[in-house]
């Protein structure tokens, strides 16, 4: 007895700080088999029975044991710690304290209530156990022994360990002391051995896992789960996946990519088909910025304002469309892509602009040159871009000054007309030049007749300051 607290404070530091499962509402039947050994010497306290406790572990000299399973249990935990449990035991007795007796069979049935007291040691592995209830013991084939009134009901009490190995298995060791009130010699002590099955408990979604111990007691799941389902099988539990329904990869939150681009389906506009993570997982084919489902020539760059195909120059001059203002009709980028009068057309011009007469020292025009002035006008309406220039010159007759002024009024006089006429003014300009520019002699009145005329010319600079100031707008 000396060692026994020793042994029993070796056993709660070994098994009493580990947390399992036992008998409880989540396994609430039991079902025990076991061995038991009874003993009658320790109640009593004249010969042949000892006083109580008296060579309590004396197993050689007094305990009766039956080498066979000898006892079942059926127990039903009831709630706070409780357990109700109906048990059935058998045994050949043959020693009567310190008497020897004929071989009696030994028959108990108990009904009992014990109180778990492991919850007080942090739900460990060890499992202390107090009952209290009653039963009946049958002793039979009494002949030739000098005992009477064994078969008798009894009081017990109970003391025990149960050892937890694992979730619905122990180890089951108990004291049972056996009062019989009709006579004291009857009394005795049962001890038990044996292994416990729980089993049992409310499981609603019947996938084998206690609500308990499920996280998703209404969903049938998996144990490495915790009871949750993975629905799709792709190891990752349907809380935390984002696609339950179809199986695919962690590093996309249980979403699949079909087509291994690196952007998940869900974030995928074109999740059959390999492509950019830019382009929400679309390719580009032509690397132009314009993913290809949206672009009309996948296969050739092209600017997103042109829905991805490359800017056409129908005419071929060089000058895109959108920048062509005669995209139909070759022409310089002077002019915008348009195409300008030839040399051709500006003699042609000058042939007419030969017979556009004035009164004699005046800017106005004659009648009779309207038809000339006309032509003129047709013309220049056929190039739309070109700006053209109209010059007034005169002989040297008169007075270097009266020469400059009479030429810049005959010039914006033709200049009037042709806007007057159709050509808008801001493809005309106008400027005398006088007598400085003569084109034959002075000497003689033919040569003074060709110095005294109206030419017309491209006005390049006009062009090119016009131009400056549309691309400065720009």
């Amino acid at each position: 007895m000396k060692h026994l607290s020793k042994i029993v404070l070796a056993t709660l530091l070994i098994f009493g700080f580990t947390s399992v499962k036992a008998q409880d509402a989540d396994n609430p039947w039991a079902i025990g088999i076991g061995t038991n050994a009874v003993d009658f010497y320790p109640t009593g306290e004249d010969a042949p029975l000892g006083g109580m406790f008296d060579e309590y572990f004396n197993t050689g000299d007094h305990w009766n044991v039956l080498p066979a399973i000898s006892k079942l249990s059926v127990s039903r935990y009831i709630g706070a710690g409780f357990v109700g449990e109906l048990s059935g035991s058998l045994n050949q007795i043959d020693k009567y304290g310190d008497r020897s007796v004929s071989d009696l069979s030994y028959y108990g049935v108990d009904l009992g209530l014990d109180y778990s007291l492991r919850a007080l040691l942090n739900d460990g592995w060890i499992d202390p156990v107090v009952g209290l209830g009653g039963g009946y013991t049958w002793i039979g084939d009494q002949d030739g022994a000098d005992i009477e009134n064994l078969d008798a009901a009894t009081l017990n009490g109970k003391v025990g360990l149960n050892f937890w190995f694992s979730d619905n298995i122990a180890l089951s060791l108990e004291s049972k002391y056996k009062h019989v009130f009709e006579t004291e010699t009857a009394s005795h002590f049962q001890h038990a051995a044996g292994v416990k099955f729980v089993f049992g408990g409310t499981d609603t979604d019947g996938d084998g896992i206690y609500d308990k111990d499920d996280e998703c007691p209404e969903q049938p799941g998996l144990e490495e789960f915790n009871g949750c389902p993975d629905t799709d099988g792709d190891g990752i539990e349907d809380r935390q996946d984002a696609c339950p329904n179809e199986a695919g990869l962690a590093e996309f939150d249980g979403c699949p990519d079909s087509d291994g681009d690196g952007v998940a389906d869900p974030d995928d506009d074109c999740p059959e088909v390999a492509g950019l993570a830019e382009m929400n997982g679309c390719p580009d084919a032509d690397g132009d910025g314009v993913r290809d489902d949206e672009d009309n020539c996948p296969e050739e760059a092209g600017p997103a304002e042109n829905d991805g195909c490359p800017w056409p120059d129908t005419d071929g001059d060089g000058i895109l469309d959108k920048d062509d203002e005669c995209p139909e009709e070759a022409g310089p980028a002077a002019s915008n892509g348009c195409p300008e009068p030839t040399a051709e057309v500006i003699s042609e011009l000058n042939e007419y602009s030969k017979t556009v007469l004035f009164d004699l020292n005046k800017a106005t025009i004659r009648p009779e040159s309207a038809d000339a002035l006309q032509s003129i006008v047709d013309i220049m309406n056929e190039y739309s871009t070109t700006i053209f220039h109209v010059e007034g010159h005169t002989d040297s007759t008169g007075s270097d000054a009266y020469n400059m002024k009479l030429s810049k009024e005959r010039a914006a006089s033709v200049k009037t007309w042709l806007q007057e006429n159709g050509v808008p003014a801001n493809r005309l300009t106008s400027e005398g030049y006088g007598e400085t520019q003569p084109i034959a002699t002075n000497n003689t009145a033919q040569g003074r007749q060709d110095n005294r005329r109206v030419e017309i010319s491209l006005d390049k600079d006009k062009e090119m300051k016009d131009k400056s100031g549309d691309e400065e707008m720009n």
